[in-house]
């Protein structure tokens, strides 16, 4: 059984009891993590293949290590110039051992949704208030303060 499993940004096909290293992760040694970002899952028989993840499944995870990755030397040059640089580099990694693919255990859900909806069937019962009306004589006071507008003559044909 197998999975690939999406860490940090990062896939990864991992199986039962397998040592990986992956970027550094904020939990202490010797500590349990959970992966629930599972992309495919195979179980020798049936491959399931999530849309973009599977729901329901996780990677369960202990973390052995955080330790450094091999130095990367980063040198640069620009040639007839005289100009030459050197450095190194160790990115910082995490140990992790996969202790079991499976079901994520989820509480069971308590049926709250028919009081909801039961108070919601009581709100549409309850009758608003009629909204006032604008006294008609505002509208007239707004109409009569414009002014009526100049009509120009008509332009001279030569």
């Amino acid at each position: 059984m197998y999975a690939v499993v999406e860490i940090q940004g990062s896939q990864f096909k991992v199986e039962k009891d397998q040592k990986l290293f992956v970027n550094r992760i904020d939990a202490k040694e010797g500590s349990k993590i959970s992966f629930d970002n599972v992309l495919l899952l195979d179980d020798g028989n049936k491959v399931q293949v999530g849309k973009p993840n599977i729901s329901g499944t996780s990677v369960e995870a202990k973390v052995v290590a955080h330790i450094k990755d091999d130095k990367v030397i980063v040198f640069k040059k620009k040639r007839r110039k005289g100009y030459k640089v050197k450095n190194g580099h160790r990115q910082p990694i995490t140990e992790i051992i996969i202790q079991g693919i499976g079901e994520k255990k989820t509480a069971p859900k308590k049926e709250a949704a028919p009081k909801k909806e039961a108070a919601s069937e009581k709100a549409p019962a309850a009758k608003k208030a009629p909204a006032a009306k604008k006294a008609p004589a505002a509208k007239k006071a707004s109409t009569a303060k414009k002014a009526p507008t100049a009509k120009k003559a008509p332009a001279a044909k030569k």
